[in-house]
């Protein structure tokens, strides 16, 4: 059965280069991004998990661990490591799964037999710090992620969580949010005493709240 936005993430113990994990434990407090591909020593991939290293200082700040997966064997897995860092300048510094018996690509439906049925697809997977599936993507083999919309969107799901705002196509941070419609103008007063641009009573533009 296909998981579905505000599921519990399933857990599962599974080997990594960082060793056996236990998933929920190993999320602990933090956001995570579970992401798959579908195989070693292939470019795309290669290019991938050098980008989500080098990003690492950008999830640090938003308290969001990153972990991998394909289904070949941890041996494949550590002696692929030194090409990621050779040709990405980036070594690998977030855990790989191994997940060669599909333990945690059935849980998570990563195989999509109609594609490759032995392969796992690009799966991405946000969830929070609650073990709740926030965001889901998928995309082909032939496709690398844009890690870049991916935090785009953990920066929203942050922001919206804290805030009763939501934000509009495109957006990025610092960029105007929309007051969501189940708050009223009244509340609204309270809420951002700023104000807010109306474009329509359902259509409020206001700036974007800050963190105390």
């Amino acid at each position: 059965m296909a998981l579905r936005l505000g599921d519990i993430a399933p857990d599962f113990t599974q080997e990594s280069t960082a060793g056996p994990i236990n998933f929920h434990e190993w999320a602990g407090d933090s956001w995570v991004i579970l992401f798959s591909h579908p195989k070693d020593f292939t470019p795309v991939c290669t290019t991938e998990l050098g980008e989500v290293s080098r990003l690492k200082p950008e999830f640090d700040k938003r308290n969001t661990k990153a972990i991998g997966l394909s289904v070949d064997p941890i041996e494949d897995h550590h002696k692929w490591v030194s090409d990621i860092e050779e040709t990405q300048g980036y070594g690998l510094n977030f855990p790989l799964l191994a997940d060669s018996d599909r333990k945690v690509s059935d849980l998570y439906d990563m195989v999509h037999p109609n594609a490759n049925d032995t392969l796992t697809v690009r799966s991405v997977f946000i969830i929070d710090p609650n073990k709740k599936i926030r965001l889901t993507l998928t995309y082909p083999a032939s496709t690398g992620r844009n890690f870049a919309e991916i935090l785009r969107v953990l920066d929203s799901l942050q922001l919206t969580d804290g805030y009763k705002v939501a934000t509009p196509v495109n957006w990025q941070q610092g960029n105007d949010c929309i007051i969501v419609p189940s708050v009223s103008n009244e509340e609204a007063r309270t809420l951002f005493p700023e104000g807010w641009k109306e474009l329509k009573p359902y259509l409020r533009l206001v700036k974007q709240p800050k963190s105390s």
